[in-house]
């Protein structure tokens, strides 16, 4: 997975992701009964990791690169939960009841860091924004027109598990599946075994405090001398209205939920299995060949040089060629052109190559060139 670029999924990286919403707007858990946790604690315990996530003992996800994804469309009902839980945060404060999550709320600020950047030490320099409803300004313009929202996506994803078994059904298959381009936020997209969403426990709690002023509410207007019946039929209806409403958006996000898995599956899901295994290996063959043409190149150029001063013209060429900055592995790209005896060493040391002409010579004639003049040779021969 290192030749490859792959990198274990941190948790910190899991918390980053997970602090925002962007199309996926249910709570997506793992069903861990339905997932084995023998297999990777075993192998963890054999061979440790540093910074291994909370959930290494029942899968693992690794992640390689960093993209963005934008949509753009009209968002009503998004929108209308923003304005909601706006006025829900107002009164909460009006009423002070918001100091009672006071101190949980002081936890979390604590690593608020957490939640603002990825791993610099992996991603120099990176910086993507999020655009979210919950940080834009909903005018009545903007309810009625198209905005489009932005989400850091990991172009490429791993997930590694296997199910749960018993002893009369023990089930020993590993299940690799491969994923692009998912956004950071959606992330629960790739988890295996899910469970179906429900609605969550502030929804219930939304349903129960309606249900409790409205009757409130609704008692004492009946109490009233004179009780008015279009005040107590506006009540009955505000009430209702809104349980409806948390109702519908809770379906509509089971349709939108189902949707992105569908999508997941389709277009975003690469390969697995067996797949996704000889597509890692073409990119470790590939990663190792084309350190092997860079270093030689850079000699070839460049004349002789020592493996650091190697090392760092290889990589002040992918800079100035491709504008990014990496740790070239020029020891590995070295001992294979020795195996190749395509360079030596003189006597202080330094690394010298042999001309073009003769390294094809030393080489010789490639598979993919037999196979190119078999495809080329007439039908007849």
């Amino acid at each position: 997975m290192e030749k490859s670029n792959f990198k274990l999924l941190s948790d910190d990286e899991y918390e980053v992701a997970q602090s925002g919403q962007y199309l996926l707007n249910l709570p997506i858990k793992v069903d861990e009964s339905k997932v084995d946790n023998k297999l990777l604690a075993r192998y963890f315990k054999e061979h440790p990791h540093d910074n291994l996530p909370a959930f290494a003992d029942k899968y693992i996800i690794f992640r390689r690169g960093i993209g963005i994804d934008q949509t753009t469309d009209y968002f009503f009902m998004e929108k209308v939960d923003v304005i909601i839980s706006r006025v829900w945060r107002s009164l909460l404060r009006f009423t002070r009841i918001d100091r009672l999550f006071s101190k949980k709320q002081c936890r979390s600020k604590k690593d608020t860091k957490k939640t603002d950047e990825i791993n610099e030490d992996d991603e120099p320099d990176l910086y993507v924004e999020r655009i979210r409803l919950e940080k834009m300004e909903l005018s009545i313009r903007n309810l009625l027109r198209k905005m489009t929202i932005q989400e850091p996506t990991f172009e490429r994803m791993i997930v590694v598990y296997r199910r749960a078994s018993t002893e009369t059904k023990p089930d020993r298959g590993i299940f690799v599946k491969h994923f692009k381009n998912i956004p950071m936020a959606d992330m629960e997209l790739v988890l295996p075994e899910k469970k179906n969403p429900s609605l969550t426990p502030m929804d219930w709690v939304k349903f129960l405090i309606s249900a409790v002023i409205g009757l409130v509410t609704l008692i004492s207007s009946l109490e009233m001398p004179k009780a008015d019946v279009w005040v107590v039929v506006a009540i009955l209806s505000g009430v209702i209205g809104y349980c409806a409403k948390n109702y519908f958006t809770f379906q509509a996000n089971m349709v939108a939920y189902q949707n992105l898995i569908t999508k997941s599956m389709y277009d975003k899901q690469l390969d697995s299995g067996k797949g996704t295994l000889l597509h890692l290996c073409d990119d470790v063959i590939q990663q190792e060949v084309k350190e092997v043409i860079v270093s030689y190149y850079i000699l070839m150029e460049q004349g002789k040089a020592t493996v650091q001063d190697l090392d760092l013209r290889c990589e002040q060429l992918i800079k100035e060629e491709f504008g990014v900055e990496c740790n070239f592995d020029v020891v590995d790209a070295v001992k294979k052109l020795e195996k190749l005896s395509i360079v030596s060493r003189d006597s202080i040391g330094r690394i010298l190559c042999v001309p073009l002409k003769r390294a094809n010579e030393i080489i010789g004639t490639t598979t993919e060139e037999l196979v190119l003049r078999a495809q080329q040779a007439p039908a007849g021969s």
